[in-house]
């Protein structure tokens, strides 16, 4: 077994630092906000901790893009928190519509669990009634993990070329072979093209701030 490697107390009080920032602001610390939460006057401090909280995959950057520090599922274990996930707007489960990308809101999941996954994740507010019978209610918010494969069956947030949708993805053999399909009769199929791509899959629904599992 892998043995875990612990960061030293600086650099936990870094992630914590990071962490509150993220669920009081709504996005990532400066690199000169963070200096003042620990109360040094060298940048190079601040870039040497960051440096090694990224070498131990606590978080990880985008390097030349300002305030792209992500927590990473270790991070969290360290912190003992709960997963802070982006907030990105809203996705109908009815005809597509344009998913809205709204900045500087994020959401802290419930339940340990989730910090787990090892891949990112965001969540939508659902618009619409097509999802029902899967569980998937008008105003529900549900999470969704990136990914770029996926089977079908899976609950999938789709782009139908600039709109998004969320439906159950089905390849079949018989026509029309793949399509997205609605949890609701009286919503039609919607045939698969090129212009479609899959965003990602519906891990959890959140209804009254608890994590539902999905049909």
């Amino acid at each position: 077994m892998k043995k875990q490697i612990k960061p030293t107390s600086r650099q936990k009080e870094m992630l914590s630092i990071i962490y509150k920032y993220i669920n009081n602001s709504g996005y990532p610390p400066s690199i000169e906000e963070m200096r003042e939460n620990l109360k040094v006057s060298s940048n190079q401090s601040v870039l040497d901790l960051l440096y090694h909280l990224e070498k131990k995959q606590m978080i990880k950057r985008v390097e030349g893009i300002a305030r792209s520090i992500t927590i990473l599922p270790l991070g969290y274990e360290i912190l003992d928190k709960s997963r802070l996930a982006p907030f990105l707007g809203a996705s109908h489960a009815g005809a597509p519509v344009n998913m809205l990308d709204i900045q500087g809101e994020w959401i802290p999941l419930p339940g340990k669990d989730v910090a787990k996954l090892n891949r990112e994740v965001f969540v939508l507010k659902v618009n619409g009634d097509s999802m029902i019978n899967s569980g998937i209610d008008d105003g529900d918010m549900v999470l969704v993990q990136s990914q770029k494969e996926f089977s079908s069956g899976d609950l999938v947030l789709a782009d139908l070329n600039g709109d998004s949708t969320i439906k159950r993805f089905i390849s079949d053999d018989n026509p029309p072979y793949i399509y997205l399909k609605p949890e609701n009769p009286k919503y039609e199929i919607i045939p698969f093209t090129h212009e479609m791509r899959l965003v990602g899959k519906i891990v959890s629904i959140i209804k009254n701030n608890e994590l539902k599992g999905v049909n």
